[in-house]
């Protein structure tokens, strides 16, 4: 395909995905709650086209990486899964209908997700940034997880049983044929967890074995990836509430971050210091969490010390729990800072507590040809650049007249 036709496929697929965005619109406006949902609502638009808009930028100018085109289909098929069900909810559940298809758009509803929101995903964890496998193995391993979703697919679309918006499947057979399609359908859950695991090994085995450029683009998809999963993951297990709907939000937002930061990582050679912002990232949510539980930890045990003395809570315990805690925050940074780089960034640390060291000596030391010695020897370690030069300037000598 020559780069021409790439491009103008690739902006054709972006128009598609954004004809179909009135369906998420629609579709958002059957469940809608109240003002409560807005961040919900403009979280699902921003996956849609934000996956929509990185895949026609990346397949528009790379159209040999799959990732683009990945991207691409993950936008389309999430309009389309919201559309489908948009339109089968308008000719099912309200005075519009029936409408002509409404049980097939309904249909195609009940499936399209598997591969939108589970199959492509996983094929990116497995291609990014350059679009190819690692391995013959790893290429084996795609095979096996893309069967795995064609058949995971085709349970849910031929299964009998009730679907959404609640009519009975339009296509699904009877007989021992549903009664495999129904097998089908829970070994494939059943096999979802560690299909997912398999996908993001790859993603870790290709961190791992990645040098250079590489390493600098994954660090980037992984960061935001990570915080996708902590999100999602979390919003499963904290009970129904605000912190629930406020982790899964942070989710939502996370993943569409996620086609933002994979554009950055392919199209940009010379990246942003990623290493920067993981290093911060983990200090100040480390100390976030440290800060929290030293705060409550603080409230509770004080006030249970003066409902024992006096009978009733004070306002003076959360006083001086806030108190404290300004007071921790920078020497309990600077411990965790340490600790961090000690074990995650570990030639820093090294070359800080020589430099450290050297600057100990440096008030000691008078003689010329020793201290040029030590700072050859301080820079070899700490920079270790490929040749080292010393120029010393001559003093200045006033002349007498």
């Amino acid at each position: 395909m020559s780069a021409r036709a790439a491009s103008w496929l690739a902006w054709s697929l972006w128009m598609l995905a954004v004809l179909l965005l009135p369906g998420l619109v629609v579709e958002i406006s059957f469940s809608w709650a109240g003002p409560t949902d807005l961040p919900f609502a403009a979280g699902f638009v921003m996956v849609q086209l934000g996956c929509a808009t990185a895949g026609g930028i990346v397949s528009s100018r790379l159209p040999g990486n799959a990732v683009g085109w990945i991207f691409q289909s993950i936008g389309i098929l999430l309009g389309l899964m919201f559309a489908a069900d948009a339109y089968a909810r308008l000719g099912i559940n309200t005075g519009f209908g029936p409408l002509a298809g409404d049980d097939l758009a309904a249909w195609v509803g009940s499936w399209i997700f598997i591969p939108a929101a589970f199959g492509l995903p996983m094929f990116l964890f497995l291609l990014f940034p350059t679009g190819r496998f690692l391995s013959e193995r790893w290429k084996l391993a795609g095979g096996t997880l893309g069967l795995t979703v064609v058949i995971a697919a085709a349970s849910k679309a031929f299964k009998p049983g009730r679907i959404s918006p609640g009519i009975e499947n339009p296509l699904a057979p009877g007989g021992a044929l549903g009664e495999m399609f129904l097998l089908l359908d829970t070994v494939t859950d059943l096999l979802a967890l560690p299909a997912f695991l398999l996908a993001v090994a790859g993603l870790v085995v290709r961190l791992w074995r990645s040098r250079g450029a590489e390493r600098q683009q994954l660090k980037w998809f992984t960061y935001v990836s990570a915080f996708v999963g902590v999100g999602f993951a979390c919003g499963i297990l904290i009970p129904t509430g605000v912190a629930a709907d406020l982790v899964f939000l942070v989710g939502l937002v996370s993943l569409a971050g996620l086609p933002v930061a994979a554009s950055i990582a392919i199209l940009r050679h010379r990246l942003y210091d990623i290493d920067v912002v993981i290093n911060r990232t983990l200090v100040y949510g480390v100390l976030t969490v440290c800060l929290a539980l030293v705060y409550f930890g603080s409230v509770v045990s004080l006030q249970y010390v003066f409902r024992a003395l006096t009978g009733g809570g004070s306002q003076l315990v959360i006083l001086a729990s806030t108190l404290a805690i300004a007071a921790l925050f920078s020497p309990l940074r600077r411990r965790i800072q340490t600790s961090i780089d000690r074990l995650f960034y570990r030639k820093k640390y090294d070359a800080g507590r020589v430099l450290a060291v050297f600057g100990a000596r440096l008030k000691d030391k008078v003689d010329l040809d020793s201290l040029s010695g030590e700072l050859e020897t301080v820079v070899r370690e700490t920079l270790q650049p490929a040749h080292v030069s010393m120029w010393l300037r001559e003093p200045d000598r006033k002349v007498k007249r």
